[in-house]
């Protein structure tokens, strides 16, 4: 049996946290198992599904490198199958023509609560063979089993069993004839061949409606494994305010695909206590046995770590690339961006906290820190910086060993400690006072970029303080 799994979203929305960890779990089954991954856009709700929301969908799974084998297939691209499944059941006197009205379906739940009984449709057209009343147009209903259990060997949860009597005969065919989701669904894991379906939890009470449907056409349902949902720290359903938010958001905000499937795949699952996995260790090692059934927690700031573990180890030809979208200037020019990568990758969170330090080895400050210059720019500092400019022509090799030495030489030859001299430095060179070791911050600036910076600070300390001289 080649294993197919499947990835269902809707597209009312973005990609979130929960769905990514789904379409994560089902992509490692598939792969693991040497078989199939397929992408299905459940869009039948016309009024809430967009186009935009099916390319943020298809971004982020681009993003992620979730991959898929066949797809995307689109629901509302299968109508016409739907009603053939639908008009297969009612020929089979496996559904039923509902003219129940909205009136008649509240009075009998308002009868029900009364009684303090689970509100549930009651069956009553059933078995109906008389004239239909005028003015109702019809659902279909399936006629669910009145007897007998539903056994779900669920691959997370285990076994759970569900009385057919607890069911009622839930609608597949809306008054207008289109299909509802649990008609659908079950078509199309049927129709596609889905041997393994790994969703959500709160998927589980479809479960066993969607087993019997199957059944009545005489299939046999998938295996299924209903992942336990994501928890914000405070307990709650992971929202946006827990930081649910579209999944290339993340990739706005800096953070790498790698960094976020691998926290993701911890999100739920463990190796022992194993925290960073390759992609292909993922794959080798993922199981659903080892899928917790207890709800997982987010946690913004373990993923961060992640982030900053990824970005200083990853390769720096390859993170550059990364680097370079984030960059607002031309890096053609040296230094190579791989080298000042290397330079930031200790001292950054995200791409973005790189791509702030990373702007000043291309481009010259146009301001300075406000506190920064206020401390570091004295009446005699403008005298300094300008020595040092002059003397800059004297370093060679330009290289950041040689550079630092010669900062601390240049410091004590003018009666100064070496932050008196470093620190000015800093602020002049990249506008702000956090930069690498400062041999190495001017080698990759450049020798006459260094000159010009130096130089420019100089007058604009002139400038702010016509006395300094």
């Amino acid at each position: 049996m080649t294993v197919r799994t499947r990835f269902a979203p809707s597209p009312t929305g973005y990609l979130h946290i929960g769905g990514a960890r789904t379409a994560l779990f089902s992509w490692l089954y598939a792969r693991k198992h040497g078989g199939q991954f397929i992408l299905r856009i459940e869009d039948t709700d016309r009024e809430r599904s967009t186009e935009e929301s099916v390319q943020v969908i298809l971004d982020g799974m681009a993003w992620l490198g979730l991959d898929y084998d066949e797809g995307p297939f689109f629901q509302t691209e299968r109508m016409d199958r739907y009603r053939e499944v639908i008009q297969q059941l009612l020929d089979s006197g496996q559904a039923y023509y509902c003219y129940c009205s909205k009136e008649e379906l509240d009075a009998m739940r308002e009868e029900q609560m009364a009684r303090k009984e689970k509100p549930r449709y009651d069956g009553r057209y059933r078995d109906f063979t008389g004239t239909p009343p005028e003015g109702v147009q019809p659902v279909i209903r399936f006629k669910n089993p009145q007897e007998g259990v539903i056994e779900i060997d669920d691959m997370v949860k285990g076994r759970v069993v569900i009385d057919n009597r607890e069911l009622d005969d839930l609608i597949i065919a809306r008054a207008d004839g289109t299909p509802t989701y649990n008609l659908t669904v079950v078509v199309d894991d049927l129709d596609m061949g889905i041997t393994h379906v790994i969703r959500g939890d709160d998927h589980l009470n479809n479960t066993p409606r969607q087993i019997n449907i199957l059944r009545a056409l005489g299939a046999e349902p998938p295996k299924y494994a209903h992942i336990p949902m994501i928890l914000g720290e405070d307990g709650k359903r992971l929202s946006k305010r827990h930081g649910a938010v579209n999944v290339m958001q993340y990739k706005e905000d800096g953070y790498l695909p790698e960094a976020l499937v691998n926290y993701l795949v911890r999100l739920g699952w463990s190796h022992g206590d194993k925290e960073i996995f390759s992609r292909e260790e993922m794959i080798e090692l993922f199981s659903l046995e080892g899928v917790n059934r207890a709800a997982s927690t987010f946690n913004p700031s373990k993923l961060l770590w992640l982030n900053e573990q990824y970005i200083k180890t990853m390769d720096a030809d390859e993170l550059a690339d990364r680097l370079r979208e984030k960059l607002d200037v031309d890096t053609a020019d040296s230094p190579p961006l791989a080298r000042v990568v290397d330079a930031l990758r200790d001292r950054s969170k995200t791409l973005n906290d790189m791509a702030v330090s990373a702007r000043w080895f291309y481009r010259d400050p146009d301001s300075y820190d406000e506190k920064a210059a206020k401390r570091q720019f004295k009446a005699e500092t403008a005298e300094t910086l300008r020595r040092f400019a002059e003397a800059v022509d004297k370093v060679e090799p330009w290289e950041a060993e040689t550079l630092h030495r010669f900062v601390a030489d240049f410091a004590a030859e003018q009666g100064l400690k070496m932050g008196q001299v470093g620190m000015p430095l800093r602020v002049a060179l990249t506008g702000g006072t956090s930069s690498p070791d400062i041999g190495l911050t001017l080698e990759l600036i450049g020798r006459e970029a260094v000159r010009r910076r130096l130089l420019r600070a100089v007058s604009w300390m002139e400038k702010k303080r016509p006395t300094a001289r």
